[in-house]
């Protein structure tokens, strides 16, 4: 069963076309990444779904729903995101953040239930911040405050979760451990991700976005290859596999590289890194 899908969508600032009749389908339960280059288009498609910006024409509809027909309540109640961490100027405690994501189901004046607070308790718990209720939002490490938004996501009870680049601020442990708790929830979800190897270790299908266009999409190993690596970010990689995991590693070879029993990297006139044997 379809839980996103976007149709003939184009998107554009003032005069200058950004998405390009961008369709694509995410089916329940799975995990699809969508990678590319910087400015290819990738933060801007997930802000068109989830609201922040309009598109020009095309269509999004989670399940059956059409969004445009959707309030703001109805499209929280089926869809959470999570953003990169940033700051707020405003500082909250943790409780108070997690909280907000039972905005959907409250009226204007409705207090939080003893049904909502337990939710509150139960999801910091699973993200491993039981006892962090009263604590600042913003004393907290990157991975803390993502791991509360998680929470707050978790909270919202939505079906499908955005993820918007949520890991490119925090170091390698704070990623791997953002990313396992998302996966480890079995929701939809649909992630930007800057990361070529989070990609392979998370992604169940991956969309390639180039220039404001889908140009490819299919399974990890279908689409980390190097011949794609090379057409999207413009670098030269081995393909090979965690010896532990199985999954799909890249390598990267920079025109600096010395490849033992290869060859050393030198870069022609027209910027390509080449090898070539001894």
């Amino acid at each position: 069963m379809s839980k996103l899908k976007v149709s003939e969508l184009d998107f554009f600032i003032e005069n200058k076309q950004i998405l390009k009749k961008i369709s694509l389908e995410i089916k329940e339960g799975q995990f699809v990444g969508i990678i590319g280059s910087n400015g290819s288009g990738k933060s801007t498609l997930l802000k068109n779904i989830y609201r922040i910006y309009k598109p020009k024409s095309g269509k999004i509809s989670i399940g059956e729903k059409d969004m445009e027909n959707m309030s703001h309540k109805e499209i929280a109640r089926e869809l959470a995101v999570l953003a990169q961490e940033t700051t707020s100027e405003f500082d909250f405690k943790v409780e108070d953040v997690v909280k907000m994501g039972r905005y959907p189901y409250k009226s204007i004046f409705e207090d939080y239930s003893k049904k909502d607070m337990q939710m509150v308790s139960e999801m910091l718990k699973k993200v491993g911040l039981n006892g962090f209720e009263e604590r600042s939002f913003n004393s907290l490490s990157g991975g803390e405050k993502q791991r509360v938004l998680i929470a707050r996501a978790l909270v919202q009870d939505a079906k499908l979760l955005i993820l918007d680049e949520p890991t490119n601020h925090l170091d390698v442990g704070y990623q791997l451990q953002v990313m396992d708790i998302v996966k480890e929830l079995k929701l939809t979800t649909f992630a930007a991700i800057h990361d070529m190897n989070i990609a392979a270790m998370y992604c169940d299908y991956l969309i390639v976005i180039q220039k404001g266009e889908i140009i490819a999409s299919g399974s990890v190993d279908e689409i980390l290859t190097k011949e794609m690596i090379k057409k999207v970010f413009n670098v030269d990689c081995y393909i090979g596999k965690n010896p532990i995991t199985g999954d799909i590693h890249i390598f990267y070879i920079s025109e600096h590289s010395h490849v033992n029993g290869i060859g050393h990297g030198h870069v022609h006139k027209d910027g390509y890194t080449g090898y070539h044997k001894h």
